[in-house]
């Protein structure tokens, strides 16, 4: 039926309370890049902060009632991000004296080492470092 088909996902929405509370979070604990923080109409901005690699993060500020409801607990209680590390117990420490919270404590698993944080809101992360980096 015709050729490959080549896809992206260059962002995923994260519901947030504040633009900037969410924009230090991000920049300053997890060390992503802020790649644009544009102002658009109605008072909303177009903020994109984005790891070394991989999808941006649209931070979304909640506009109504319903999303006010989904700030912290975007996928039910279920683990929301995967944030991949080479240097797993480097930005474990990193996240720990940056006052993060974990809910379990480190471990390893046949595919790596791996653990789950909170963000700011309580989505819960994976931090994980591959086995053989892959």
């Amino acid at each position: 039926m015709g050729g490959p088909v080549t896809h992206t996902i260059p962002f995923v929405a994260l519901i947030v309370r504040e633009y900037d509370e969410a924009i230090d979070f991000f920049t300053q604990v997890l060390r992503f890049r802020l790649v644009e923080d544009r102002s658009m109409a109605g008072g909303k901005r177009w903020v994109v902060v984005a790891p070394d690699a991989g999808a941006g993060l649209v931070l979304a500020r909640a506009t109504s009632p319903e999303q006010e409801s989904r700030i912290g607990n975007q996928t039910g209680g279920r683990v929301f991000m995967f944030l991949r590390t080479e240097d797993f117990w480097g930005d474990y420490r990193h996240l720990r004296d940056s006052g993060v919270r974990f809910i379990e404590e480190p471990r390893e698993e046949e595919y790596g080492t791996v653990v789950v944080f909170l963000d700011l809101y309580g989505n819960k992360w994976d931090l994980v470092q591959l086995r053989g980096g892959t």
